[in-house]
């Protein structure tokens, strides 16, 4: 019966310090999506999640650890859209329409937390370094959108430009939340700014 009961109460802290990691990780998240990760300390954090420094401490040895963590379990919640799923539509320009209406809806729905990171990104080395992977991403998005597009010289790094141009988080922002079109009448802009930089028939030079 000793056993049994040590066993439990063993199995009770296990979990109680899981809720109190996983308490201190989404403090983490709400406080990078509001404030930012250059504004928030781990005292913040601390207050946020009801516990102390210490607290914080032992569960997270330092800014990287609990930032890799925050980034995984808001990663895990917000996924972009799939790269392999635009790669099967043949047509290059139904592909960009495709991608757009799912990228622009994976801005709406990650806005504020991708706006802080963005601003501080210039500033906060550890954003900078973990950040690299979405701008990787936004990279392998492009050469996806780029394929089959049978361009050459000045044409082909012009569409280059432009489908940069149109995935960037910025487009979005300032197409959508500041001067107030939908995200359909923005992606018809984008698509027309990239078909205009293509400029001459398919695979001959301007």
């Amino acid at each position: 019966m000793a056993d049994k009961t040590r066993s439990y109460r063993m199995q009770r802290r296990g979990e109680s310090q899981e809720q109190t990691r996983r308490r201190i990780t989404e403090s983490a998240v709400e406080l990078h999506g509001t404030v930012g990760p250059s504004r928030t300390s781990i005292s913040a954090v601390a207050a946020h999640a009801g516990v102390r420094r210490s607290t914080v401490y032992r569960h997270f040895p330092d800014e990287a650890a609990l930032f890799d963590a925050c980034t995984a379990h808001w990663a895990a919640a917000n996924p972009p859209p799939e790269l392999g799923v635009w790669s099967t539509i043949d047509d290059p320009d139904e592909r960009l329409r495709v991608a757009l209406g799912e990228l622009y809806a994976f801005y709406r729905q990650t806005d504020l937390m991708l706006e802080n990171l963005f601003r501080d990104e210039t500033t906060v080395p550890l954003v900078q370094e973990r950040f690299a992977a979405f701008r990787a991403y936004l990279a392998a998005a492009r050469d996806t959108l780029m394929a089959g597009r049978k361009l050459r010289g000045a044409a082909r790094r012009r569409t280059h430009a432009a489908l940069g141009h149109a995935i960037a988080f910025s487009t979005w922002k300032s197409f959508v939340r500041e001067e107030g079109l939908s995200e359909a009448d923005a992606a018809v802009l984008v698509c027309a700014l990239v078909a205009a930089a293509a400029g001459v028939p398919s695979g001959q030079e301007p």
